[in-house]
């Protein structure tokens, strides 16, 4: 497990050294709170080494609107880091929206599994990129309603 935090795209000495079978998760974690390690903890028992691309800064404030990301890029990184769930963990480029952008880092990666949560979007397109390069999505954990950093936030602007 790496105590660093690497940058899209990460050396390519990296990937050819990673155990295999190797688990992708991406997303942006940026309260990292029990459901997102449950989530981290069910995708690492899938393979042999779980790699975990966090979203930039300026994608996150694009998904989730202003005053996004909580947390800059390489806080969330380092909170994964810190839980020693995660083999490797990276900052996806800012432009990263296409699906050739998708396309392009599962090239790279070569990971057998893009885990995901039931809630996760795009879920047919992902399971089309992923068979493009041999692998599978796979769903490890069904969406808890009642957890989310959006959540946590609206309750903790109501104090």
């Amino acid at each position: 497990m790496s105590n660093q935090v690497y940058y899209w795209p990460v050396p390519d000495q990296l990937i050819d050294q990673a155990k295999r079978p190797l688990v992708l998760v991406t997303g942006v974690f940026d309260l990292l709170h029990h459901a997102h390690l449950d989530f981290l903890q069910a995708a690492a028992k899938l393979g042999q080494s779980l790699w975990v691309g966090l979203e930039s800064d300026l994608r996150v404030s694009q998904i989730k609107g202003d005053g996004r990301p909580i947390n800059p890029a390489n806080v969330r990184a380092q909170n994964i880091i810190n839980h020693k769930i995660a083999d490797v963990v990276f900052v996806l480029p800012e432009e990263f929206s296409q699906p050739s952008d998708h396309l392009a880092l599962l090239r790279q990666l070569r990971p057998e599994f893009l885990a995901v949560s039931s809630h996760t979007a795009h879920l047919p397109a992902k399971r089309r990129l992923m068979q493009r390069v041999g692998g599978q999505v796979v769903v490890v954990k069904q969406q808890d309603p009642t957890v989310s950093t959006s959540q946590l936030l609206q309750k903790k602007a109501r104090l």
